[in-house]
C-alpha cells in the first residue's frame, strides 16, 4: 500500500481483524515507533520480534509465517517509510552502488547502528584520548567484553542461515557479495568479526 503511513495502515489493518491481531498490531506497531523515536531505523523481523517479545510481539518465525501477513506489513511500512532517514556517511557512499535493494537496506541499516555506536563510544571516550590496548595474554575486564546478545549478533551475521537467507557468499578477501558477485559487507568483514569473537 504505497504512500500510505504506519497510523493509517494500522487502523486498516486492525478492521475486521480479531481482539488478538488487533493487540498485537498495536505492540508491533509501538515496537517500531519507538526505533523511530530512537533514529535506530532497523525494521527487521528478527530485530522487532527480538525487542517486542515480553509485549505480545511473536516469534520472527510466526512473523514470516502466512498468519503473519497484516504484522510484516505494518513493519514494512516503517522500514518503507524510514528508508530515505538512514543517513550514510559520504565513505559509504559504496552503499548506493549495491543493486539490489533488499541488500542496500540491509547493509543502511547496519551502517546506521555503526554510526550511532559510533556516537556513542565518542560521548565516553572523547576523540583524540589515548586508549592503551591489552595484549591477547592479558585479561580483558568485563566491561569490554561482548554481551551475550552482542555475541549472537555477529555470530548470525556469519553464520550459514544469515549469507542463505541474504544470499550472500564468502569471497576470499573476506567480504560477502551477492549473488551477482556485487560486494555487500567491505573486505575483512569476516576477519574482523572473528577477531572480535574470538578475543572479546
Amino acid at each position: 500500500m504505497p504512500n500510505i503511513s504506519p497510523e493509517n495502515l494500522l487502523e486498516k489493518l486492525k478492521k475486521d481483524s480479531s481482539p488478538k491481531v488487533q493487540e498485537t498490531l498495536d505492540a508491533i506497531y509501538h515496537v517500531c515507533n519507538e526505533q523511530v523515536k530512537q533514529k535506530l531505523y532497523d525494521f527487521s523481523i528478527a530485530t522487532i520480534s527480538r525487542l517486542g517479545h515480553q509485549r505480545g510481539v511473536p516469534k520472527a518465525q510466526s512473523l514470516r509465517n502466512k498468519s503473519g501477513e497484516k504484522y510484516r506489513a505494518l513493519i514494512t511500512c516503517f522500514a518503507d517509510t524510514n528508508t530515505n532517514k538512514v543517513k550514510i556517511n559520504k565513505k559509504e557512499s559504496w552503499i548506493d552502488e549495491i543493486e539490489s535493494p533488499k541488500h542496500r537496506l540491509l547493509v543502511q541499516m547496519l551502517a546506521s547502528e555503526l554510526a550511532t555506536t559510533k556516537q556513542k563510544l565518542n560521548e565516553i571516550i572523547p576523540p583524540d584520548t589515548v586508549i592503551n590496548v591489552y595484549d591477547h595474554n592479558e585479561s580483558i575486564d568485563e566491561y569490554n567484553k561482548l554481551t551475550a546478545i552482542e555475541r549472537r549478533a555477529l555470530e548470525y551475521i556469519l553464520s550459514d542461515s544469515f549469507k542463505k537467507k541474504w544470499y550472500l557468499s564468502e569471497y576470499e578477501n573476506g567480504s560477502l557479495v551477492d549473488e551477482s558477485n556485487k560486494a555487500v559487507f567491505k573486505p575483512a568483514t569476516v576477519g574482523a568479526l572473528t577477531k572480535a569473537l574470538r578475543y572479546l
